[in-house]
Parts: C-alpha cells; sequence; structure tokens
C-alpha cells in the first residue's frame, strides 16, 4: 500500500474518531452498521467453509455473561477488549489463510475504526465499576487466548484459520445482538 493511501487512511480515522466521539450518543447504531459490515467482510474474505476442515472444528465457549451487564459503560469496555482480540487475532500470521487481501485489509481497518470509536466513548477514569471490568476483561481475554493458541498448536493452518474465521463471525453477531440493545 503506497505512502499516500496509508495517509488517506490516517486521516479518515482521526476525522472519524474526533467525529464519533461528539457523537458517543449514536455509538450503537453506527456500531451496528459497522459490524454489519465486518460480516459481510468476513464472508467475502474466503470461500464456504472448506469440506476438508469440518473435522478441525472446535468450541471455544465465547463468554456471553461479559456482554449482558447491567452497565452500559461496562458492556462498552467489553465491546472494546473484543474488538481489540479481533484485531489482534486478525493480524497474525496470515498466510496460509488464502482470503481475500482486499477483503482482510478492509476487514481491519473496520476493526480499527471500531475500537477507536468505542475507545472515545468509554469512560476510562470511572472506578465504580472497576471490578466488573476487569472481570469482564480477563474473561474475555482467556477466550481470545484460546483462539491464539488453537492457531499456533495447528501452525496457523488453512483449516485452523478457516475455524478462527467462523469463530469470530459468531463473536461479532454477539456483539451486534447486545449493541442493539444498548440502542433501547
Amino acid at each position: 500500500m503506497s505512502t499516500f493511501g496509508l495517509l488517506q487512511i490516517g486521516l479518515m480515522l482521526s476525522c472519524t474518531t474526533k467525529i464519533s466521539s461528539l457523537h458517543c450518543n449514536h455509538l450503537p447504531l453506527q456500531q451496528s452498521k459497522v459490524i454489519e459490515s465486518s460480516l459481510q467482510l468476513l464472508d467475502k474474505m474466503g470461500e464456504k467453509f472448506p469440506r476438508q476442515c469440518l473435522g478441525e472444528k472446535m468450541f471455544f465457549r465465547f463468554p456471553e455473561q461479559v456482554l449482558k451487564a447491567r452497565q452500559k459503560e461496562t458492556v462498552k469496555v467489553a465491546v472494546e477488549e473484543i474488538f481489540q482480540n479481533i484485531f489482534y487475532i486478525f493480524s497474525k500470521n496470515l498466510t496460509l489463510a488464502a482470503w481475500d487481501g482486499r477483503a482482510l485489509e478492509q476487514f481491519q481497518n473496520g476493526l480499527h475504526q471500531q475500537i477507536e470509536q468505542v475507545e472515545a466513548c468509554v469512560i476510562k477514569k470511572q472506578t465504580h465499576y472497576f471490578w466488573s471490568r476487569e472481570a469482564s476483561r480477563l474473561k474475555l481475554k482467556k477466550y481470545f487466548q484460546k483462539i491464539d493458541c488453537f492457531l499456533k498448536d495447528r501452525q496457523h493452518s488453512l483449516c485452523s484459520w478457516e475455524v478462527s474465521r467462523a469463530e469470530m463471525r459468531r463473536c461479532l453477531q454477539f456483539v451486534d445482538k447486545v449493541i442493539r440493545r444498548l440502542d433501547d
């Protein structure tokens, strides 16, 4: 990607962050639209789940309870953590994934945009809900660590990436459901 292209993306993300911080009340609607786009990009990145990978399916047990918190702020922190971890997973050794590189790049850029938007709206200095937020973060870190270990154990094989892609789809669907509920 050219320097000019990176500069454009940087400027766009910078402007988006400033605009989104002014519109935190509309965060659920914005996030829902971006998640929908991310789900489409996940589908576009690769073909259907390969038959040869059916035996490698793994159940990672997404910690749904972290998204069922009563405080909106705690849920926002959990969503931010989810986006950061998905970004981390999809920034790894993707050479064996054989996915559409352009769709992958757009997916990563969208995730980065989501992280910026949520960060701009999350109140970091509140200690009132500190323990609840930290417990959620730890549960999410453990969940994503399982996925990361799965990829490493399978040496980032095509099938391990396909299983991980399917899991990220489920994860984003959970987040979308919760974000829509925040708007109520």
